[in-house]
């Protein structure tokens, strides 16, 4: 039993298979995922793509959210749309949002406003919001914003959060814990050079920790460089098993377990 905490089945690499996507991650034993309701961000009319899917086939929860990618494009009528959508009986989350120093298509500014307002409306959905940081090259410098607002903005809610794709250090890993979060680990925890996810995957108590495939990016190996998807999940428990001195299913069902108790989920 293995749950992908965190995926994109509505991208349109999965269009002409997506029912065979599914079925495959169902053959794999993976019963729940959370598909993320980005969409193509503001203005598109897809804030609902989740949703859709989650209506769709069984065990698919939904997320509503604008990415930090799209956060200068947002308008306050995005913003209405996604407290409507929130009120879905499958959306579960608010997310993914954060900040993304790497690529910064929006301005830092920007992100950090849009993050803020987002915080606001998903505590008034009494929602956890999944969290999206990527520092620039060599540098700490969106964890140290991200920690800061969850810090002076969130926390005091008590709804918690996850740490999507988490790729930061243990010294990362264990400030999200203090602050309530859940750290998630996804298919670059398999890469050669990811010594520092598999150190924080090592130390994260094993009821504080979820996995994902954020597919179709990031294919764990064996897959590397193929379009990922939720039936890959599996090599992900299979990682954090070997660290842990455990079998890829008792990670699964472990991590299971956590999901449904952090999402309140039957």
């Amino acid at each position: 039993m293995y749950t992908d905490s965190h995926c994109h089945p509505e991208n349109k690499s999965f269009d002409a298979d997506r029912d065979a996507v599914f079925a495959r991650a169902t053959e794999a034993g993976v019963t729940t995922m959370l598909a993320i309701g980005n969409g193509d961000g503001p203005g598109t009319g897809t804030f609902d793509c989740a949703i859709k899917l989650a209506e769709q086939y069984d065990g698919v929860y939904a997320t509503v959210g604008i990415h930090p990618h799209e956060a200068g494009l947002a308008t306050q009528a995005d913003l209405d749309e996604l407290v409507k959508l929130s009120r879905h009986p499958k959306v579960v989350g608010w997310g993914e949002i954060g900040l993304d120093y790497f690529y910064d298509h929006s301005p830092r500014d920007v992100q950090q406003r849009v993050f803020l307002q987002q915080m606001e409306l998903a505590a008034s959905a009494k929602l956890p919001i999944i969290i999206h940081c990527r520092p620039s090259d060599n540098s700490e410098n969106s964890w140290d914003d991200a920690l800061r607002m969850i810090r002076e903005h969130w926390t005091s809610t008590g709804l918690g959060g996850v740490m999507h794709c988490f790729a930061g250090t243990v010294k990362h890993a264990r400030a999200s814990l203090d602050l309530g979060f859940v750290v998630s680990f996804a298919g670059n925890i398999t890469y050669p050079k990811a010594q520092n996810i598999r150190d924080a995957a090592g130390m994260a108590p094993l009821d504080r920790i979820f996995i994902e495939t954020d597919s179709p990016y990031l294919a764990p190996i064996p897959h590397r460089g193929k379009r990922n998807e939720p039936a890959f999940v599996c090599e992900v428990a299979g990682q954090i098993a070997q660290l842990r001195g455990l079998t890829a299913d008792e990670i699964g069902v472990m991590t299971t377990s956590n999901f449904r108790t952090f999402f309140r989920l039957p």
